[in-house]
């Protein structure tokens, strides 16, 4: 590659990481003699340092994460520990939850082969929703390692604890693996999960002993003590001792065809080029993307190319959600037998399913988190050789800002796992659950939430008529099954269902608060790659109706949102950040058809939906510059060409359709033609008249007033909408977080702050805990959002910075950069006064 000229313009960062010896220790003697002659016949006879360090941590008692790369051997951490308890205590018993089905079943391959080389009978069994019903009982009564994920253990064992008394009455082990997956929202249910699962083993005398794994996180031990309520600090285990072959990194970036408007070749078609090259050498190699369309666009891409090169039929494979499990393992196979040259894959590959140890590693966008990266680029690398790794970037911002600084990448990692387990929406759905699985007795707590917070939450729920209290016990009483109504990945369970007609199917789940993103009427609904038109909502029976379709477009809805400040929590007025509580009201005034591939507008179509609110955190940015209000004198008949013309566009706005009486005010009135080009000077002329004319006039709601000329008031506008463009795309670096779980909105007078004001809010009732992270990481916040513009090499403004010109203004990209420096230099001068 490097002796190709024509790639150096697409190069931005070649990073060598020299091959790494294995760092050894010897295996602890306190392990069964039976599990140390195990290990010798497989070969092993030291351990990793890490390995040895969890090992032992585990033998303290102690609660373990351990943080390596991949491939490190992360399995024996908890494999060993566990089997070496159950060698020595067969009534002993082990919970191992994983994250996805597959995973599952790949380590209880891994585990059997350690169990068959010990050669004692210990029974380990997966039990999820695939388990036959004929072996469920037998797993429930006798397996001593019981293999399931998170959706298993919330459904189907914590509501049947009664069934499972040799696992409750006898366990020893929790082993979580792929902590890093359990963040956000998800990750706030799992934590409560765990309660629950604790409440239950303490019920029956247990007291569990914690290991996990996690992929490279700023906060590991944070995150661990989070999930587990952890009483006393986790061990976090980071130095790897596995050895590494050389790798190299490579940073793609596709070059630009219009340089002005940052616009570059499509980067699906330059991963195809890079991947290709890989497969013309026989290089075995893996291409990742983001998403499952993506995948089996590339697939037939590179699939053509293998036909050119002469690769048999069956040599690149693709691999996804929605294939058959049969297929996936063929894949699986096919990939350690070499008989696989190339894969072309979602996600669905990156965590530690057993694929072997491929050559190359294609990256095709950055997919979201560094973690994710390392994962991925983590399937690429055998113990002795050279590898490599590329990472094509998209023309997003987050991409475009880590290709072009690559010390965020290879230095420590930035981001941070967030949960919030006490988010009081899923705080009351998981004590619904308890209660349904256990009484809660007088005075107790869940967790670290205090008995005073829970009685609340009881109390609650009595009114609900759902539990009953007598001698301070609560009971449940009713006759529904509160686990199977909750959904660990929703905030709470009153979302809309969305059904397939005819039929009544259920096919998906959308939370209140999205409908008006999803599932208005004349949505397209996509569900693993299927088309759907949304043909009715109804609100009243939460029922989204919606007819198979085969359609060359999608929807994207139009939607206004504001915020109201109810309370703060934090505030540092010096520099400009704040955080607390606010309730953020969105509602939906239209929307576009848009065509697949050529992503054109096929027209808007009016909407109109009730509007809905959501309580949430927040934290807002406030910036130190004046805004003046513009006070012009437009003639002695302004006011009534205002009236005629919001009756003449029948008081809507012409842009989204919303009307006077679903804003709460009148239209602003819009000239076309900008009222100062006509030169009008009172007492002097007539041009008012001219500017005036109902052809110039157009009635607009302030926030399509805002996107027709973000700059009519001021440059502070511009650079505002620009420097929130920026902070809302470099945010998830900090909070491995979806786009989507932020919502970010600018106001150039904001009515609660009276200043310049950015509000970046959790998309999740309550929130999660993105809000208060990015209050404390403020400062870095600010400073990546202006190394993400100046960096861009585009001379105003494009959507890979602070948005196109056309949004932002000819000077948009320098107002932004203006507005960033006086918060750093305020920044600068509040840490002076910190440091005096």
């Amino acid at each position: 590659m490097r002796e190709q000229p024509e790639l150096e313009r697409c190069v931005t960062h070649w990073e060598r990481i020299p091959a790494r010896a294995a760092a050894f220790a010897p295996v602890p003697v306190t392990l069964d003699p039976r599990l140390r002659a195990a290990l010798r016949r497989r070969g092993i006879e030291a351990l990793y340092t890490h390995q040895a360090e969890a090992v032992e941590a585990a033998e303290r008692g102690e609660d373990v994460v351990v943080v390596t790369p991949t491939a490190s051997g992360k399995t024996l951490c908890y494999n060993l520990p566990v089997l070496d308890t159950l060698l020595g205590n067969p009534e002993a018993r082990a919970l191992y939850l994983f994250p996805t089905k597959a995973l599952a079943q790949d380590q209880r391959h891994e585990l059997h082969g350690l169990i068959e080389a010990v050669g004692a009978p210990i029974r380990a069994e997966v039990y999820d929703g695939d388990t036959p019903a004929s072996a469920r009982r037998a797993i429930r009564a006798s397996a001593q390692v019981v293999i399931t994920n998170p959706d298993m253990l919330h459904t189907g064992i914590l509501p049947h604890h009664t069934q499972w008394l040799s696992l409750w009455t006898n366990l020893r082990y929790i082993v979580i693996d792929e902590i890093h997956q359990y963040r956000g929202l998800f990750g706030s249910h799992f934590a409560n999960l765990l309660r629950r699962m604790r409440r239950v083993a303490r019920f029956y005398g247990c007291d569990p002993q914690f290991i996990a794994a996690s992929a490279t996180i700023a906060n590991p031990g944070e995150l661990m003590e989070r999930l587990i309520d952890a009483e006393e600090p986790v061990t976090v285990v980071d130095r790897s001792g596995a050895p590494q072959g050389e790798k190299h990194f490579v940073f793609w970036n596709p070059p630009p065809y219009n340089e002005e408007l940052g616009l570059r070749r499509s980067s699906l078609l330059e991963a195809r080029r890079v991947a290709a090259n890989f497969l013309a050498d026989g290089v075995q190699t893996i291409v990742f993307t983001r998403a499952r369309l993506t995948t089996e666009v590339l697939l037939r891409y590179l699939q053509e190319e293998g036909v050119k090169m002469g690769l048999r039929e069956g040599a690149v494979r693709g691999y996804r959600g929605g294939y058959l499990p049969l297929e996936r393992r063929e894949i699986e196979q096919g990939l350690r037998a070499g008989a696989v040259q190339g894969v072309v894959s979602t996600n669905a590959l990156e965590l530690g399913i057993d694929i072997g140890q491929l050559d190359a590693c294609v990256l095709h966008g950055y997919p979201g988190t560094i973690a994710s990266v390392w994962q991925q680029a983590g399937r690429a690398g055998r113990r002795a050789g050279s590898s490599a790794a590329v990472l094509v970037a998209s023309s997003h911002p987050l991409d475009q800002f880590i290709i072009r600084h690559p010390e965020w990448f290879f230095g420590a990692s930035p981001e941070h796992a967030r949960i919030n387990p006490d988010n009081l929406l899923i705080l009351v759905n998981h004590i619904r659950c308890a209660a349904f699985e256990l009484p809660f007795a007088p005075a107790e707590g869940f967790g670290t939430v205090g008995s005073h917070v829970v009685g609340e939450v009881l109390a609650f729920l009595e009114a609900e008529g759902v539990v009953h209290s007598a001698a301070d016990t609560y009971y449940w009483t009713a006759e529904s099954y509160p686990a199977e109504a909750l959904s660990l990945r929703t905030a709470a369970n009153d979302g809309v269902l969305v059904t397939e007609q005819p039929g009544n199917l259920v096919i998906g789940e959308v939370e209140r608060f999205s409908i008006h993103q999803m599932c208005f009427p004349g949505a397209i609904y996509m569900h693993e790659g299927r088309q759907y038109l949304i043909e009715e909502l109804d609100w009243e029976e939460s029922r989204a109706y919606a007819r198979p379709v085969d359609v060359d477009y999608y929807t994207r809805a139009q939607t206004k949102s504001s915020v109201a400040l109810l309370d703060t929590f934090a505030s540092d007025e010096e520099a400009g950040r704040h955080w607390g509580e606010v309730v953020v009201t969105n509602v939906a005034t239209g929307y576009k058809k848009i065509k697949l591939h050529t992503h054109e507008n096929l027209g808007t179509c009016d909407l109109s939906l009730p509007e809905s609110e959501m309580h949430t955190t927040c934290c807002w940015l406030t910036f130190p510059v004046e805004v003046e209000e513009e006070r012009r004198d437009y003639g002695p008949n302004w006011r009534q060409q205002r009236v005629r013309a919001r009756g003449r566009d029948g008081f809507r706005c012409v842009h989204c359709r919303i009307s006077e009486d679903e804003l709460g005010r009148e239209l602003d009135v819009h000239h076309v033609i900008p009222f100062r080009e006509f030169g009008f000077v009172p007492g002097q002329n007539d041009g008012y008249l001219a500017a005036n004319e109902l052809s110039n006039l157009i009635s607009l709601c302030p926030t399509c007033h805002k996107r027709t000329e973000p700059w009519y008031k001021s440059e502070v506008a511009a650079g505002l909408l620009g420097v929130a463009n920026a902070i809302g795309n470099i945010a998830p670096l900090f909070l491995m977080c979806d786009a989507r779980d932020l919502g970010v909105t600018s106001e150039v007078r904001s009515p609660q702050t009276g200043k310049p004001t950015i509000f970046l809010y959790d998309t999740v009732p309550s929130g999660v805990g993105f809000a208060e992270k990015l209050w404390e990481l403020h400062g870095d916040l600010i400073h990546a959002a202006a190394d993400l513009i100046r960096g861009c090499p585009c001379e105003h403004g494009c959507p890979a910075c602070v948005g196109p010109e056309g949004m932002v203004g000819e000077q948009g990209k320098a107002h932004a950069l203006e507005l960033l420096d006086e918060v750093q230099k305020r920044i600068a001068d509040s840490e002076e006064l910190d440091n005096l």
